[in-house]
């Protein structure tokens, strides 16, 4: 192999909102984000002595009923 190997780039500039994230406390208290970055910053700025860990969690899908 010659060179750099490929690497991925981004294929969409839409936002990514398949997942919801759950924030969980090591006392069980649980806070969802409708995004990562949400997420992400209530982590960071919390103490790290009072949290456990994020679940990821799938969006449940619209479902339609068809026309009325």
């Amino acid at each position: 192999m010659t060179g750099l190997p490929e690497f991925f780039k981004q294929t969409c500039d839409k936002p990514y909102d398949r997942h919801s994230y759950k924030l969980v406390g090591i006392n069980g208290n649980e806070l969802v984000f409708d995004s990562w970055e949400e997420a992400q910053l209530y982590w960071f700025q919390a103490p790290s002595r009072f949290l456990s860990h994020i679940e990821v969690l799938d969006k449940k899908k619209k479902t339609t009923k068809g026309f009325k």
